[in-house]
């Protein structure tokens, strides 16, 4: 093997897993390090996956008058003259991730080559910039390449590209660390051993039994990601379940004796959590804990990369997976999240990239200067700076068992926050949220959800209010004029079964923390009773069952934008409030005036009529939304007066729910409402 080592790469370099106060090691010294855990396995895409999902793991050149293949996913057959490149989502080598939170100064690119080729590995800078690294010339040989991660401090990548010179074949490659895992520093500044790759993964149901035995089975399907699952932890909490499946027998024997379900009432996404943590801290020893929802598909590799990550961190931290779009998979739904302080709400952290479609714009396509510029241009750019996160969703998420052992199990608030509340939680006590790029599901995109505006909305606020009360520090009053402004939304909306159960999550927020475990299967009902008394919470199966729609002449329907959108909305909004301002037409109740989809469904065309109906996110069916002045005029008047009363008793409140922490979280406290399962 002939290596060609550029001069940047020719510097002194610290030792792994010593300080920078450590001895310098010499070129010499890196060029002899050996691959000894793998990180990260370089994969192929499945068989008969879509030319856009195939983008997420290789791009073959325009130029290539022969097609790769492979015959497994970790081999990849290339004719003579072929040319592919692993810059890709799953791939390429998360390098400043791997700077800032590992143990490693070095990293080992290693594969086996047969035939001749020419590996040409590549850095990126933060901005995206493309450094190339070293060429390694290979034929009929195990490569092992040392590269070091001083350089990607801010952000930037590791990827390489391999040219046949001889029809050759590349197997077995991966991103390995040159050294086991070291002690871990706990915030205290005591230390642990390093853990073992071993973990329970957790992954509770409600009533998609198909969903759940697909989950078992994408599992088992990866023998080396089975290898690391010690147990498979499953609430069952609904009455439709995965062992009436057909093939559940077949899912159960390939896991091999590690599935155990444990049957119990609705709890909701916090109380399946809870008691995958309770079980796994009280039944295994596994060293981590890995949440995943029950209705995703998985790149079962990404569990391998959760562990590890988690395993060579230099102090705990959860690590938290990226979420693809399921309907659309080869975009990334979300690089990272925060909670904004000034309304508390989530929201991308700084940085953070949203809806990226990969096969549109892979890794490599950074644009100029001016189309990063530009906010009307896409380009990959973003994706090459570190985001640094505050939380991670429970679509898939892993916990060093230090950190459930010491921070608690979730709080009791059926959906909705818990996940956002366990990493500022875990946060404060110095044990952050990393959300990896490169560990990933495919989980359905929230656009294409009505949980906004449906009986979910009634979690949404009040366990927003509830955990806003905990590690909020100061004035609400930034919360309060996002919600009063959410309100009036819903308002123009003729939403009004939201604002109804809004209502409800306010008064039981004022209630206070006692009463959380005594309706934690209760508040479903009861948001559920109160939203069947309003017509745009009753879904009809089609608008056709309805008479046509009358019309609405002048009223637009179309979507606003530029950069002049704002603008444009003001002589809209004005129009808007002088019709509801004015008594409801209830001659429209008897036909709607507009049909709209979900997308149309907007304050500026919603508010100039007297009736429309509404498809569903999902397209399923419609609601028949009716204006009513009256009812308006009173949820708003509720509104606005459970608005003083939380301002007021701001303090109050604040106070009782973090004083109460502890109990909502303890082992002592859930294990009561397993127990009454």
């Amino acid at each position: 093997m002939r290596c060609i080592i550029p001069a940047v790469f020719r510097e002194h370099s610290r030792a792994p897993g010593k300080s920078m106060s450590g001895p310098a090691i010499t070129l010499e010294a890196v060029t002899e390090m050996k691959a000894v855990d793998v990180l990260q396995r370089i994969l192929l895409p499945r068989k008969g996956e879509p030319h856009d999902v195939r983008m997420l793991y290789l791009i073959e050149s325009e130029q290539n008058t022969k097609r790769a293949s492979w015959p497994d996913r970790s081999r990849v057959a290339l004719p003579e003259g072929t040319e592919v490149s692993f810059q890709t989502y799953f791939n390429a080598f998360p390098a400043s991730y791997w700077r800032r939170w590992s143990q490693l100064d070095t990293v080992v690119l290693a594969m086996d080559v047969e035939g001749a080729a020419t590996i040409s590995v590549y850095r990126s800078k933060h901005d995206g910039v493309r450094i190339s690294v070293t060429n390694v010339e290979a034929q009929d040989e195990r490569v092992e390449i040392p590269l070091k991660l001083a350089n990607f401090e801010d952000g930037g990548w590791l990827w390489f590209d391999v040219n046949a010179e001889s029809d050759a074949t590349i197997a077995n490659a991966g991103w390995c660390s040159p050294q086991e895992a070291d002690q871990q520093v706990l915030p205290d500044g005591t230390t642990i051993a390093p853990s073992e790759k071993k973990v329970a993964v957790g992954i509770p149901t409600f009533n998609r039994p198909r969903d759940a035995v697909n989950a078992l089975h994408a599992l088992a399907e990866d023998p080396l990601v089975l290898g690391a699952i010690t147990d498979v932890l499953m609430p069952d909490q609904g009455n439709q379940h995965p062992a009436d499946e057909p093939d559940f027998a077949e899912a159960e024997e390939n896991l091999g004796g590690r599935l155990k379900i444990f049957s119990q009432g609705n709890l909701g996404g916090s109380g399946g959590y809870s008691r995958i943590m309770y079980e796994a801290l009280h039944q295994t020893d596994a060293p981590f804990i890995l949440y995943m929802d029950d209705d995703i598909a998985i790149e079962p590799d990404s569990i391998l990369r959760a562990v590890q990550a988690a395993r060579y961190a230099k102090s705990p931290i959860l690590v938290g997976g990226q979420m693809l779009n399921l309907q659309d998979r080869s975009q990334l739904r979300t690089s990272g999240e925060r909670v904004n302080r000034a309304d508390f709400m989530w929201g991308g952290a700084p940085h953070a990239v949203y809806d990226h479609d990969f096969a549109k714009y892979p890794l490599g396509y950074v644009g100029t200067e001016e189309e990063d510029l530009d906010p009307r241009k896409t380009t990959s750019r973003p994706l090459h700076r570190r985001i640094d996160v505050e939380f991670n969703g429970w679509w898939m998420c892993l916990f060093p068992r230090v950190v459930a052992e010491k921070m608690g199990l979730p709080l009791p608030l059926f959906i909705k926050w818990d996940d956002t509340e366990y990493s500022l939680r875990a946060g404060q006590a110095g044990f952050p949220t990393v959300t990896w790029p490169g560990a990933a599901i495919w989980h359905m995109a929230w656009a294409d959800k009505d949980d906004a505006i449906d009986w979910q909305a009634y979690f949404h606020l009040r366990n927003r209010l509830i955990v806003a009360s905990m590690y909020l520090d100061g004035s609400p009053n930034g919360l309060l004029r996002s919600m009063l402004k959410s309100s009036y939304k819903h308002i123009m909306c003729m939403e009004y079964s939201t604002l109804a159960i809004q209502i409800e999550a306010m008064k039981d927020f004022l209630a206070g923390p006692d009463r959380l475990f005594g309706i934690l299967e209760s508040s479903l009902p009861r948001v559920q009773s109160i939203r069947k008394d309003f017509s745009d919470a009753q879904v009809i199966e089609s608008a056709a069952d309805l008479p046509a729609p009358t019309g609405a002449p002048g009223v637009p329907t179309n979507k606003i934008g530029g950069r002049l959108a704002k603008v444009k909305k003001i002589p809209w909004a004005l129009k808007s409030l002088r019709h509801l301002a004015t008594t409801e037409d209830r001659a429209h109740w008897e036909a709607p005036q507009l049909n709209l989809t979900a997308e149309e469904a907007r304050w500026y065309t919603l508010s100039r009529v007297d009736s429309a109906t509404v498809s569903t996110a999902g397209g399923t069916g419609v609601a028949f939304r009716k204006r009513d002045k009256a009812l308006a005029d009173d949820l708003i008047k509720q509104t606005k007066e459970l608005h003083k009363q939380i301002k007021q008793r701001w303090p109050e409140l604040t106070r009782a729910y973090r004083e109460a922490k502890p109990e909502l979280t303890s082992h002592e406290n859930w294990e009561k409402i397993f127990d009454e399962q």
